[in-house]
């Protein structure tokens, strides 16, 4: 549990499809979530995170879209280059942000 700061998650997703058929990535992979044309991936927080004491009983939905091929080709062409977003972790209520991210800036590629 965090009481302030920032938090982090890591994890793979699979890409899929060709470059030159599909205009975007097909997505897939344990943490994907969504239907086909509308994948994301969902950070539980409290009770959904097997905090048995929490308050809270949220999900914080991170939408995939705008994850684009040059992306995707930055990424492979470089091992030290991953896709990475920033959220707002608060929510309007004061407590753990949940439901589909507002606003989202969408993801960048990051060099490490």
């Amino acid at each position: 549990m965090a009481a302030t700061g920032d938090l982090s998650f890591k994890f793979w997703i699979n890409a899929k499809g060709e470059i030159l058929k599909d205009n975007l990535p097909k997505f897939s992979g344990s943490y994907v979530q969504g239907p086909s044309d509308n994948k994301f991936v969902y950070i539980d927080i409290g009770r959904y995170a097997g905090q048995t004491d929490s308050i809270w009983s949220r999900r914080l939905k991170i939408p995939l879209t705008w994850i684009t091929w040059k992306d995707i080709d930055s990424c492979t062409r470089n091992s030290n280059s991953i896709m990475e977003t920033h959220i707002q972790g608060t929510g309007r209520d004061g407590g753990p942000n949940c439901a589909t991210v507002k606003p989202f800036n969408g993801w960048q590629v990051k060099n490490l």
